[in-house]
């Protein structure tokens, strides 16, 4: 049987893991926590684990590599050059890894990403010999893109980002033209450089694509440092979890809180977060409660804007939706929320006062209250605040807004001018998260719930960063 490659994705992570057989014998590569998952299709696929892999010790999420491994009897491949505290098998560029008769890892540096981080060209037996499949590129190569380079500190962008245009140049030269690209990040995930621009590739294709194979080195270094943002602050736990060693995921349904532990859990600083979309959420929600959605990346978010090891409840309709976030949260190192409650906001309060509607609108109702022509039970906007990322804003903005990242939003609440607020991101998402935070602040608030392509045809005026 010819090797089968499945993609097992972690859209709200923007990452892929892989499960790559020979009908019979199986090899992970950068599995997620949930390992579940993995588990499901091995068995689905009547193929038995034997490798597991790490093309890096990963930044954005808590692997499971080493549970999956423990539990499969799977060996445990990760660079040597890694110290880490556990054991595994230790592998180094140029070493070879047979996995079966038809199926071999071929070890290769490509440092940039991390400086440690390895690719495996996965080579299948043929008439011929062995040949390459093609190659797990973790956070190197990319489609059309690469991995990052700044994640392990600033001082060390400028060389990583050198070497990472090295090693891309390395897998060009070293693989055919056919040989497919099999990375873990470029999906959505803060980890690559800028996103995917296809939803697979060849060498070939990435050969004619990306500006890593198209561009010199210095040109490549100036401009992918120029286009980096900000990445999420939970970042800096996931390499402490993953060299130490991660601990087995634990996903059975946690404590169930009545309207009192709610409002003291709130009370005390905690955090409340409402899971519904955003548009149930400004219809009727908990007073003091966070919005952010199952519909988006709400772990990233989560993650991002909490001061780290801050108790997390969860609300929503369903205990499936419950469980859902649980996952999510997993994967990033927030092992057990603090307590859970469902069956909507009626059943979350013992007091109607406690209750809050969030006003919506979109980009024309903006342009007309700007135009004093405010629609009807709206306040009139004082501040349009803009929370997307600098590199949106850069990008262009509406003229006069205020600017302040949502990741930055819960330190500079002070700083929002006095008035009504009106907040915008690129889809509404964020902005109902910020309008969340803002309204707990005691601030007025209306959300623009509303993509952001539509704002300059709604009449808005628009600027460019200089």
């Amino acid at each position: 049987m010819a090797v089968e490659v499945s993609v097992i994705a972690t859209s709200s992570l923007g990452d892929r893991s892989y499960l790559a057989s020979d009908g019979r014998v199986a090899i992970v590569v950068d599995p997620q926590r949930d390992i579940d998952r993995v588990l499901y299709l091995a068995g689905e696929k009547g193929v038995r684990i034997t490798h597991v892999v790490e093309t890096h010790v990963h930044n954005d999420y808590v692997s499971g590599g080493l549970e999956l491994a423990r539990i499969t009897g799977a060996r445990y491949v990760v660079a040597a050059a890694d110290e880490v505290g556990f054991d595994r098998v230790s592998v180094s560029d140029g070493d070879q890894v047979p996995v079966s008769d038809s199926l071999r890892l071929r070890v290769i540096a490509t440092p940039g990403h991390t400086f440690h981080h390895l690719s495996y060209v996965l080579d299948e037996a043929t008439d011929g010999g062995w040949q390459p499949a093609g190659v797990f590129t973790g956070g190197s190569l990319l489609f059309g893109t690469t991995g990052r380079t700044d994640l392990l500190g600033g001082r060390h962008a400028h060389e990583l980002a050198h070497h990472q245009h090295a090693s891309a140049r390395r897998l060009a030269d070293l693989l055919p033209d056919g040989a497919q690209v099999w990375p873990t990040h470029g999906f959505g995930s803060f980890c690559s450089a800028s996103q995917a621009d296809a939803p697979d590739s060849t060498i070939g294709r990435e050969k004619a694509k990306n500006p890593v194979l198209r561009l010199a080195a210095d040109q490549f270094v100036t401009e992918t440092l120029a286009g980096l943002d900000a990445y999420p602050a939970y970042y800096a736990h996931m390499g402490v979890a993953n060299t130490t060693g991660p601990a087995p995921v634990d996903l059975t349904p946690v404590t169930r809180a009545d309207p009192t532990e709610l409002r003291r859990r709130m009370t005390a600083g905690q955090w409340v977060v409402d899971l519904r979309h955003r548009t149930a959420y400004a219809t009727s929600h908990l007073a003091g409660t966070v919005s952010l959605g199952l519909d988006g990346p709400m772990s990233t978010w989560l993650g991002w804007l909490i001061d780290w090891g801050t108790p997390v409840t969860l609300l929503a309709d369903t205990p499936e939706q419950v469980a859902d976030a649980q996952r999510e949260l997993v994967r990033i190192g927030i092992d057990r929320p603090a307590a859970h409650a469902t069956g909507g906001v009626e059943q979350w309060t013992t007091e109607p006062g406690q209750l809050r509607e969030l006003p919506m609108a979109d980009f024309p109702a903006l342009a007309a209250a700007q135009a004093d022509n405010t629609p009807a039970g709206l306040p009139a906007p004082d501040v349009v605040l803009d929370v997307r990322m600098t590199n949106e804003w850069n990008t262009g903005h509406i003229e006069g807004a205020v600017h302040i990242p949502l990741p930055d939003l819960p330190a500079r609440l002070a700083d929002v001018p006095a008035g009504a607020i009106w907040v915008h991101c690129g889809s509404g998402y964020r902005a109902t998260a910020a309008a969340s935070l803002l309204a707990n602040a005691g601030r007025r608030v209306v959300v623009i719930n509303d993509t952001f392509d539509q704002a300059e045809s709604a009449g808005l005026a628009m600027a460019h960063q200089t």
